[in-house]
């Protein structure tokens, strides 16, 4: 089982004192990527980006710190930097030894800067989302720069599982990165939503939350197949059998 999730805008580069750590698979494809932000006004990035002026100096300002190699007085494990709705569930703070092994074997983070993340990869701060439409050698956007490079390193991920599936836990503007024509495994997406006056809808800052809660609840119990999912029940979300089907299962409350 390998699970995906989306990064966070929101990160935390303060000091950390789990010294365990990795480097990035896709850091060459990283560096072609800040090579071509380096090329950008904070003006042009505003604009490109669509953000305030101040966003934009301050990325404009990472790019030009980006900097290898990588290390923990430059850089930072991506599953304790990245911080926001979806992490908020994600108790990483508090993980053992144990609960990075797992997390580093079965959670990868979709990237637009990074391609496809482990927990304990090193990531330097950054902001640049999947939906960016930057013009890149290989394309007009991001979708067309990583093309199937994502999805053949999940590959060689889901070649070491012994029932090879993958958890969908990212939103759509990243989950669009993996390509299930070429995928070697079964795609399994989980959701998340309320119940409104007998209406049942996705609330999308519930729904982040509830995507961290659900990694959590994986790595926390080790689940390696996907029957036991459907036992999940924490912030009183439950299976909703009625609501799923065969590609995507639903949790409400």
């Amino acid at each position: 089982m390998i699970i995906v999730i989306s990064p966070s805008k929101t990160l935390d580069f303060s000091l950390n004192h789990f010294r365990k750590h990795t480097q990035p698979r896709q850091l060459e494809q990283s560096q072609e990527l800040i090579d071509r932000a380096q090329q950008f006004s904070p003006d042009e990035l505003a604009e490109l980006m669509n953000i305030s002026e101040k966003l934009s100096q301050l990325n404009w300002q990472r790019y030009q710190d980006f900097q290898q190699p990588f290390s923990l007085r430059n850089a930072k494990q991506a599953l304790l930097a990245f911080k926001g709705d979806v992490y908020a569930g994600i108790a990483a703070d508090q993980y053992s030894k144990e609960d990075f092994d797992f997390a580093q074997k079965h959670l990868r983070i979709l990237s637009g800067l990074y391609g496809a993340l482990r927990p304990l990869d090193l990531i330097q701060p950054y902001r640049l989302e999947m939906g960016t439409r930057l013009q890149n050698q290989r394309g007009k956007n991001l979708y067309e720069f990583w093309g199937a490079q994502v999805t053949e390193l999940l590959n060689q991920d889901l070649s070491h599982e012994s029932a090879p599936i993958l958890i969908n836990l990212a939103s759509n503007e990243y989950n669009k990165v993996v390509k299930p024509k070429i995928l070697n495994a079964k795609i399994l997406t989980l959701a998340f939503k309320e119940n409104k006056s007998g209406v049942y809808k996705t609330i999308g800052v519930h729904a982040k939350r509830a995507r961290g809660l659900m990694a959590d609840y994986l790595i926390k119990n080790r689940l390696t197949e996907a029957e036991p999912i459907k036992l999940f029940n924490r912030e009183n979300y439950v299976y909703n059998e009625s609501l799923s089907s065969e590609k995507q299962w639903v949790f409400s409350r």
